[in-house]
């Protein structure tokens, strides 16, 4: 098993560096981290007693690594989750905030371990979990992985200018999907074919 630290670090890499796309409902990134995130924990890095798109702009791997695992990490109680889940639901944790764990505890509902889909992870969650990781020992990382993959493509379906995060210019899969396989087995990856299908309604 990965650690943490170490999750942390292909996050960063995978969220690459300063990004301000208009598509994006999340605005300005820097290795992942966004100008509400910094904001909200007062990272005010030159210490010019304001937290802008300058404090954003200058933040570093390891200052995006560090608020990751602090914030998004442990803070969120992810650690308490199977360790099979933790990686998948950590990255969706930094891409979708709240929604990471909504989705866990949807999925958890519907294989018969009720949880309310609050995006916390307390003790009703971590037990959910404990019990459907015993349940479906090899298949519930996957599972959420696809859970995840699902959301993406509904995001796209009901906001056209997400459509270019989940389908490339060229018709095949976008970064979010194919993030979302980076955690599901080869088994269950689509083909270019059902990437296809599925996206074919957006025209």
């Amino acid at each position: 098993m990965k650690t943490v630290e170490q999750i942390a670090r292909e996050i960063v890499t995978r969220e690459g560096g300063y990004v301000n796309d208009p598509d994006d409902p999340g605005g300005a990134t820097n290795y992942g981290v966004t100008l509400t995130t910094l904001r909200g924990l007062g990272e005010d890095g030159n210490g010019d007693g304001k937290v802008d798109l300058e404090d954003l702009k200058a933040l570093d791997r390891a200052d995006a690594q560090r608020i990751f695992v602090t914030h998004y990490f442990r803070k969120p109680r992810l650690g308490e989750l199977p360790e099979p889940l933790q990686p998948s639901v950590f990255d969706m944790q930094v891409n979708a905030g709240a929604n990471a764990v909504k989705i866990l505890q949807r999925l958890l509902t519907r294989m018969g371990f009720a949880t309310n889909p609050d995006g916390v992870i307390g003790p009703q969650t971590i037990e959910a979990a404990r019990l459907a990781q015993i349940a479906a020992r090899d298949h519930l990382a996957d599972a959420y992985g696809i859970e995840r993959r699902n959301y993406y493509y509904n995001l796209a379906d009901a906001r056209p200018a997400s459509r270019k995060y989940a389908r490339s210019q060229s018709g095949g899969k976008g970064g979010w999907i194919l993030r979302a396989e980076e955690f599901i087995s080869a088994r269950y990856h689509l083909t270019l074919t059902e990437h296809q299908a599925r996206t074919a309604a957006w025209g």
